[in-house]
C-alpha cells in the first residue's frame, strides 16, 4: 500500500504526472489589497472566510503585511535565512537512521542518485527559501517539475504555487484552484510539495505566525496613521494670514492663495495691506509619545511570536548583552523545530516519489540532513575533557578531533609539546628563611613571620581569585537568583583548585621549616 503525501491510498505508480497543475494565471498578479482601510470588523472577517477554507483574502492580506511591516518582515527574514543559511545533505539511509553501522551499497547509490538530481536542479536554495514561507503563512507549495532522462525519472525543478491558488473549501486537504474550478482540483499524488509550518496543532489556514501578528499588525497600523496625522498637524508652523478690516474680497482670496502656495514651494503675492504671521509649533513636550510607545508594544510582542524573544532584535535600554545572548539561546531551538520540519517534508515528497520512481516503493528512502553546530564555549569544553581524563575516564583522541574539529597531525609534522610547569620564583621572607638556616648564628624574628604570612596571603588572593572565576562570570551574567541557584551546581566540574593546592602545600612546608630552624638555633 502507497500513501501519498496527503495520507491517500493510490495504486502502485510507474510513472509521474508532468503535465503542469499549476499553470499561471493573470489572475495571480491582482490583489484586493485587503489592508487598504483595514478595521478590526473587516480583519475578523478575513479570519473567519480562511476558517471556512478560503485563504484567497488571508493570503493577499498576509502578503500586504510583508511589504509594508518593516519590523514584521525583518523578523520573518530572519527566520527563513536562520534555515536557508545552513550546510544541507543527503545521507544514505543506514547512516541516517542509525539501524546499521554503516550503509550498504544500496542505500549509498539511492542516496548519490538523489544528490545528483537534487543539487543539479537550478535555484534549489530558492526552492527551499519558497517552502519556508510556510512559517509565516501556514503552508507554502511547490509543484515537481517532472522529467525523464533515459531510463531514470528526474526533477528538473519546484515551481512556487501562491498560497492563494489553494483552497480547503472541500475538505482538509489543499485543493489546486483553477479557472475551470473555483472549488478546487484534487492534486495528483506526488505532485506538488506541500509543506506545513506546524506552529501549533489546528488546522492549516490557522498555523501561520501572520495569523498571530494580525492584530498587532492592525493596532500597529493605526498608530503609525494617527501618529502621521500628528505631524502634519503640530509638526509644521501654522500659516496665518491676516487682513485689516478694510480689505477687499479679491485680498482675501489672493491671502488664502499666497497661504496655501507657502505648504508648497513657499512662495506668493499678496497685497501690501495684508500680513502672514508663521505661528511655530511647540517644540518641546514633557509627555511620553503615545503614539511610538504603541508602536514599539506592537514591535516587542511581533518579535516574540515570530522569533520567541525580543532582545535578539532590539537590547533596548534596559536591556543587556547577556539578556540577549541567552535570548539568541531560544531562538536556537526555533532553527532546529524549522529546519527539521523542512529537512522530514523534502525526505517524504520529494525524495520519496524520486526513490519509489527509480529504484521501487519499497526501497529504503535516505534522509534530508540540515547541518546546525550549536555554539559551544571550546575552553569550558576542554577543561571538561580534561577534568574527564584525569579522573580516569577514558576519551579516545578521534572523538576529541571531531568535537573540536581539530586534524590528526600528519606524519612529518611538527607536534605541539606541552610545557613543563614553571617553578615560581620563592616569596622574598622564604628566601631569607633558607639562608638563615645555613647560619646558625641567625635568629628568628617576630618579623620573618610576619613577612612570611603576607606573602602568603597575596597569593592565596591570587588563588582563590582563579578558583572562583567561573563562579562569578555566571554570576555576573545571571539574571536572577533562580538562575544562579539552578546553574551553581553545574559548576563544580569547572572549579580548579591546583594552584590553592600547591600554595598550600609550599605554606605548610615553609611554616613546617621556619620551626625547625627556629628549634635548632634556640638548642644552639
Amino acid at each position: 500500500m502507497i500513501l501519498d503525501q496527503f495520507g491517500r491510498r493510490v495504486r502502485e505508480l510507474r510513472k509521474p504526472v508532468r503535465s503542469e497543475v499549476s499553470k499561471v494565471s493573470i489572475k495571480d498578479r491582482w490583489s484586493t489589497y485587503p489592508s487598504r482601510g483595514l478595521t478590526p470588523e473587516r480583519l475578523a472577517s478575513i479570519l473567519l472566510l480562511a476558517d471556512q477554507g478560503d485563504v484567497t483574502s488571508q493570503s493577499e492580506l498576509f502578503e500586504e503585511m510583508e511589504e509594508k511591516d518593516t519590523h514584521l518582515s525583518a523578523e520573518l527574514l530572519k527566520r527563513k535565512n536562520a534555515v536557508n543559511s545552513l550546510n544541507f545533505g543527503i545521507a544514505p539511509y543506514g547512516e541516517g537512521s542509525k539501524l546499521k553501522e554503516k550503509p550498504d551499497k544500496k542505500d549509498e547509490k539511492v542516496a548519490d542518485f538523489c544528490r545528483d538530481v537534487l543539487f543539479s536542479m537550478p535555484d534549489f536554495e530558492d526552492s527551499l527559501f519558497d517552502l519556508l514561507d510556510a512559517i509565516g503563512k501556514g503552508f507554502a507549495a511547490s509543484e515537481i517539475l517532472w522529467d525523464v532522462d533515459g531510463s531514470n525519472t528526474v526533477i528538473t525543478g519546484l515551481k512556487w504555487i501562491h498560497q492563494k491558488r489553494l483552497t480547503f473549501v472541500k475538505d482538509f486537504s489543499p485543493r489546486i484552484i483553477t479557472d475551470q474550478n473555483l472549488f478546487g482540483e484534487e492534486i495528483p499524488p506526488f505532485k506538488v510539495v506541500y509543506h506545513r509550518h506546524k506552529a501549533r496543532s489546528g488546522y492549516d489556514t490557522r498555523a501561520g505566525m501572520l495569523r498571530v501578528c494580525a492584530w498587532m499588525y492592525l493596532f500597529k497600523n493605526y498608530s503609525i496613521k494617527d501618529w502621521v496625522a500628528f505631524c502634519e498637524v503640530f509638526g509644521m508652523p501654522l500659516r496665518l494670514g491676516k487682513y485689516h478690516p478694510g480689505a477687499s474680497t479679491d485680498d482675501k482670496d489672493a491671502l488664502v492663495t499666497a497661504i496655501q502656495a507657502l505648504g508648497a514651494d513657499a512662495a506668493g503675492i499678496i497685497s501690501d495691506s495684508t500680513e502672514i504671521e508663521f505661528v511655530e509649533a511647540m517644540k518641546g513636550s514633557t509627555k511620553e509619545n503615545v503614539y511610538k510607545a504603541l508602536a514599539d508594544f506592537c514591535n516587542r510582542e511581533i518579535s516574540k511570536a515570530i522569533v520567541g524573544a525580543t532582545l535578539t532584535t532590539d537590547v533596548g535600554e534596559k536591556g543587556s548583552y547577556a539578556a540577549s545572548k541567552t535570548h539568541n539561546e531560544v531562538r536556537l531551538d526555533l532553527v532546529k523545530s524549522d529546519s527539521w520540519s523542512l529537512a522530514n517534508t523534502l525526505r517524504m515528497q520529494v525524495l520519496r516519489p524520486l526513490v519509489g520512481f527509480n529504484f521501487g516503493w519499497d526501497a529504503p528512502v535516505p534522509w534530508f540532513q540540515f547541518h546546525l553546530q550549536e555554539p559551544e564555549d571550546l575552553k569550558t569544553l576542554s577543561e571538561v575533557y580534561k577534568n574527564l581524563v584525569e579522573f580516569g575516564q577514558p576519551v579516545s583522541a578521534e572523538h576529541v578531533r571531531d568535537r573540536f574539529g581539530i586534524p590528526m597531525p600528519e606524519e612529518g609534522e611538527t607536534l605541539l609539546q606541552v610545557r613543563g610547569p614553571e617553578q615560581p620564583a620563592a616569596p622574598a621572607s622564604l628566601k631569607m628563611i633558607m639562608k638563615s638556616a645555613k647560619r646558625d648564628e641567625n635568629r628568628f624574628s617576630q618579623e620573618d613571620v610576619d613577612n612570611l604570612s603576607r606573602d602568603g596571603a597575596i597569593a592565596a588572593n591570587r588563588a582563590v581569585s582563579a578558583l572562583l572565576k567561573p563562579v562569578l562570570d555566571m554570576i555576573e551574567g545571571a539574571e536572577s537568583l533562580e538562575e544562579i541557584g539552578e546553574k551553581i551546581y553545574t559548576l563544580y566540574p569547572m572549579l580548579d583548585g591546583k594552584e590553592f593546592e600547591e600554595l598550600l602545600a609550599k605554606a605548610m612546608f615553609a611554616a613546617g621549616l621556619t620551626g625547625y630552624a627556629a628549634a635548632e638555633a634556640d638548642e644552639d
